[in-house]
């Protein structure tokens, strides 16, 4: 309970507290209900804590968990929330004037990430591993992006078949700079972080701050899409030659680095 399951804008966040905030997040979707019945739940939350316990939150209130791209223009995230059929959306302060009209006028449920993780917890309910759990959409690139729909069980086998191989121990720290509504950064390094009691770092991406990082140790896994490797070395080669020692003596602490999404 007291080990580190979220570093995130400088804080620590044990496993203890993304209970304890899921609970509330749970507690304020159900608003006096007993189970969500796989009501679908859009949320806008950057990178970071709030957006794990927000994500938990909807899991364990029994809905379906719907994460929103922090870049699409308005017509997409309108569409994500129609087609997704969506009751409710959960989203961070700062991003409120996004989101605010779009569900105003369809009559949807608004909360912010502030009240939704400051309300009292409430009991969950027990789920069954076959119900539905998220939709990530596609990335449109052959037609409209389509909802995909995965239930708990269909996560569970995601990550069981990716900690093993991947040898997850809770003695892990990865460093997350990819999107949360994309597979890879759900599921592939948040998810398995959280499953083998890990700790996953979230750092919003740029070349020269992940460097940084990197030189900074600590760090056992990283994983990321073609283009951030590319930009990676675009950055490395522009660095002075002691920073690219830094930079290399930083990349040998790591114990496995992932190129995945795309081809390399």
């Amino acid at each position: 309970a007291d080990r580190t399951a979220v570093v995130s804008g400088g804080e620590r966040y044990r496993y203890s507290q993304l209970l304890d905030d899921s609970a509330r997040a749970a507690g304020a979707l159900l608003g006096g209900a007993t189970d969500l019945q796989q009501a679908r739940v859009c949320f806008l939350v950057p990178p970071g804590y709030d957006h794990v316990a927000i994500q938990w939150g909807i899991w364990r209130a029994g809905g379906v968990a719907v994460p929103l791209a922090m870049m699409h223009p308005l017509p997409e995230l309108e569409y994500t929330v129609e087609d997704s059929g969506a009751a409710a959306i959960v989203v961070h302060p700062d991003l409120l004037d996004r989101v605010q009209s779009l569900a105003e006028s369809r009559g949807l449920r608004l909360l912010t990430t502030t009240a939704t993780l400051a309300h009292e917890a409430s009991p969950v309910p027990v789920l069954d591993p076959d119900r539905h759990a998220m939709i990530v959409y596609t990335s449109g690139t052959t037609s409209r992006p389509k909802g995909v729909v995965t239930t708990h069980a269909n996560i569970q086998a995601r990550i069981t078949a990716l900690v093993d191989p991947w040898g997850w121990s809770q003695d892990d720290r990865i460093l997350n700079v990819l999107p949360l509504h994309h597979v890879h950064g759900i599921i592939n390094v948040l998810s398995c972080a959280l499953w083998a009691g890990a700790c996953c770092e979230f750092l919003p991406f740029d070349a020269e701050a992940v460097w940084r990082r990197l030189a900074g140790g600590g760090l056992t896994l990283f994983m990321a899409v073609p283009t951030i490797y590319s930009k990676l070395i675009s950055a490395f080669d522009e660095a002075s030659d002691l920073d690219q020692q830094r930079f290399s003596t930083g990349c040998r602490q790591l114990r496995l680095m992932v190129s995945g999404s795309a081809a390399l």
